[in-house]
């Protein structure tokens, strides 16, 4: 039986790497420990502090969880992250990703997590990504297996459309790289 969340929200912490030395906020279900002293949790809280990059990631997630291969909801919201780093690809078992309110601006970045089979549920609302037209197409296109999406439920319709657009998007890349290809080739 898993625990609470290890809460280490609203900490100031700005370095991955020193998150361990927190110590967690006690919530209203307690956290339970084994025999290590680790926390038998899934979740880990690292929301309104001030992380700029995820490179360090394993090493909190090692210090304070029974299970680091098992994490499965992971709460970055309000921090100060402008990239998604390779670290978030190896966490395998992670179904609930909370990104918003952060600082991601290149959209294609959230490509990188297609490669987590079970995530169905992110936020990422509160990024500059946001304002781009495409931003819900392309997320839902490239984690097609999205139950929400910004606290919103991924309709059937959205998949749909979500496919239309990456089809039509495919499409048209591919033929501005045949008429590059045949300019180049003219232009010899």
């Amino acid at each position: 039986m898993y625990g609470a969340p290890v809460d280490l929200s609203f900490k100031q912490i700005s370095s991955l790497a020193d998150a361990w030395t927190e110590e967690p906020s006690s919530s209203l279900r307690p956290l339970k420990k084994n025999s290590e002293m680790k926390y038998q949790s899934r979740s880990l809280r690292l929301n309104n502090n001030n992380i700029t990059d995820l490179l360090d990631l394993q090493k909190p997630v090692s210090h304070f969880l029974a299970e680091p291969s098992q994490l499965a909801w992971l709460d970055l919201s309000f921090n100060k992250i402008s990239h998604i780093d390779q670290a978030l690809c190896e966490l395998s078992e992670l179904r609930v990703l909370y990104l918003h309110g952060n600082s991601i601006f290149i959209l294609s970045e959230v490509d990188r997590l297609g490669v987590l089979p079970h995530l169905h549920s992110i936020t990422l609302h509160g990024n500059v990504i946001e304002t781009n037209k495409a931003y819900r197409n392309r997320v839902i296109s490239v984690l097609p297996w999205l139950k929400t999406m910004d606290f919103s439920a991924v309709t059937r319709q959205e998949r749909v459309m979500a496919k239309i657009w990456h089809q039509s998007n495919n499409r048209s890349r591919s033929s501005k790289e045949t008429a590059a290809h045949l300019h180049r080739g003219v232009l010899k």
